[in-house]
């Protein structure tokens, strides 16, 4: 390599002008060596010569003994962020070993799931469906993780049955793995996954209290909120401990007064609004649900709307404890539009069209079907109350559904 990039340079030419030629020096003209390959694959990622790394791969994986060390370098470039070449190494180690019962096979799987996570929820969906097969046989950590992912997934999905199945076994495992971490069992060399142990068991008690919420048990809901909010059963004395415990109390206590907004309780919705107003990054999600409240119970909120109206262009998904899942709040947002716009058409106002645009822009944007439907119904209920530029408007939008459901057809039937 060091040789090839001083002929370059002394040539004036790109760095990779030889790069298909090295490939071929490398097989054809010599044995191939892994002190030749290895910066070579490196130095191709960094340049985005993926057809070099692809060329280099098919000719390596003749002989399967160089695919522990494909592996490890696509998880060097999975953790520099070079996703488009740790993927195109992840597929080919998978095929390799597509017929054995192994960890890596598992782990590539684990990899590519987390590559293909985008906007796009009908991908996002197939991306958790074929990596679900695979989960038990991660390591344990791995496991935590791809579990925490798969309930992200299937929460911005909104299969509920699902989510709190997942979260179950979270719980599950993350319990099992941090009472032998406190044992005199436990081992230090073993490997360790993204977050604490304990964070896994309190974000799964908070994920089975979404899942009341969302199918209106309400009185479920509080007794998870009662599990996450109590924390004297945490080991851990740490800043990182102290952090995730008051975390987890403060959205504790919102989603309390939440829990009792939603079940039809509008003596506490001036409480809860002063509770959440001095918390920026709280107020969106808050806005969401109070909007829900007033559709379902026919409340007007006018006022709060107007308080907080720099807040409904969501602009964010960080907060001042970490980064909500960018799936989840792209659906809640895509959903937040629709309720909003339901709110202002059903109290005679008719700015709600223009919310309805937006609506169906965002869930087309992430392929949200089921809300597409929703804005489309709202949009031809209230039709009459469009003037002509909305109505263009409208149909240039259902134009782009359609033309993206025509490629996602095309894209599926190519897999039959």
């Amino acid at each position: 390599m060091n040789h090839l990039e001083r002929i370059t340079k002394g040539m004036q030419l790109p760095e990779d002008h030889f790069y298909s030629l090295y490939v071929d020096e490398c097989f054809h003209y010599s044995s191939p060596t892994w002190r030749r390959l290895r910066p070579f694959l490196l130095r191709s990622a960094e340049l985005g010569r993926l057809d070099c790394i692809e060329q280099v791969v098919q000719n390596l994986l003749e002989n399967l003994t160089y695919a522990p060390m494909l592996f490890e370098v696509a998880e060097g470039l999975f953790q520099q962020g070079q996703w488009q070449a740790a993927a195109l190494l992840y597929r080919n180690v998978s095929a390799s070993e597509k017929y054995q019962n192994s960890e890596r096979l598992a782990a590539c799987q684990y990899r590519l799931f987390r590559i293909a996570l985008g906007d796009d929820q009908t991908q996002n969906l197939q991306a958790a469906l074929l990596f679900e097969c695979y989960l038990d046989r991660l390591d344990e950590a791995d496991q935590l993780d791809g579990l925490n992912h798969l309930i992200n997934v299937y929460y911005s999905l909104r299969k509920w049955h699902k989510v709190d199945e997942l979260a179950q076994e979270l719980l599950r495992l993350a319990t099992l793995r941090y009472n032998l971490q406190h044992s005199s069992r436990k081992q230090n060399n073993e490997k360790k996954p993204e977050k604490p142990f304990y964070r896994y068991i309190l974000y799964s008690h908070l994920v089975r209290s979404s899942v009341c919420e969302e199918n209106k048990d309400y009185k479920s809901a509080l007794k998870f909120v009662a599990l996450y909010m109590v924390a004297s059963w945490i080991q851990e004395d740490d800043e990182n401990a102290k952090r995730t415990v008051a975390q987890y109390q403060e959205w504790g206590t919102a989603n309390t007064m939440l829990y009792q907004l939603m079940s039809g309780q509008h003596e506490i919705l001036p409480e809860y609004v002063e509770h959440i107003s001095p918390q920026s990054d709280e107020v969106f999600t808050a806005l969401f649900n109070i909007i829900i409240s007033a559709n379902r119970y026919d409340w007007n909120v006018d006022h709060i709307l107007e308080r907080f109206a720099a807040y409904i262009p969501y602009r964010t998904n960080f907060t001042e404890f970490g980064q909500y899942n960018r799936q989840i709040v792209a659906d809640q947002y895509a959903r937040f539009l629709v309720e909003l716009a339901a709110y202002y058409l059903h109290n005679n106002r008719n700015e709600g069209i223009n919310f309805i645009l937006q609506g169906l822009e965002s869930s087309a944007k992430i392929n949200n079907e089921s809300n597409v439907i929703k804005c489309v119904d709202l949009f031809e209920h209230y039709r009459h109350r469009a003037n002509e530029e909305e109505k263009e408007q409208y149909k240039l939008l259902i134009r782009e559904v359609q033309n993206a459901n025509e490629k996602k057809t095309y894209h599926a039937s190519s897999f039959v």
